[in-house]
């Protein structure tokens, strides 16, 4: 893959990623009015920005027609380990005071490295831009 293709994959990613991160956070916030347990929010709001992040990116991103119940296995594998992390390392944090968007945030920024690095050599390896059109 060019230079050019990948800087465009990586910015794509980077858009669709934000959106879902605004997903993610629009849902936290509004959970978070009603719900004071860290965890239950983040959750929630984790599993519908990764619902759609999936959608765009393998669509248009990285163009895969990959076999999608395989990929979605592969990206909820990736989820098996992150967020059981992310959840009890958030906890940690709050229970040390650590203002939960602070927490939300670092999460984010870490979930978006991991996650492209994972679907770009793990989930869509060999079978990037397969979609026909």
């Amino acid at each position: 893959m060019d230079k050019k293709k990948q800087i465009v994959q990586v910015v794509k990613f980077t858009l669709f990623s934000i959106s879902a991160g605004l997903i993610q956070v629009g849902s936290f916030a509004l959970l978070e009015i009603f719900i004071k347990t860290y965890w239950i929010p983040y959750l929630t709001s984790l599993l519908l920005s990764i619902v759609w992040n999936f959608t765009l990116n393998r669509k248009f991103t990285f163009k895969s027609a990959a076999n999608i119940p395989i990929a979605m296995a592969k990206v909820l594998g990736f989820y098996l380990v992150f967020t059981p992390l992310s959840t009890w390392l958030g906890s940690v944090a709050e229970a040390a005071g650590v203002h939960d968007f602070l927490i939300l945030a670092i999460t984010m920024i870490a979930n978006f490295v991991l996650e492209f690095l994972f679907c770009k050599f793990v989930v869509y390896h060999g079978q990037e831009d397969t979609l026909k059109k």
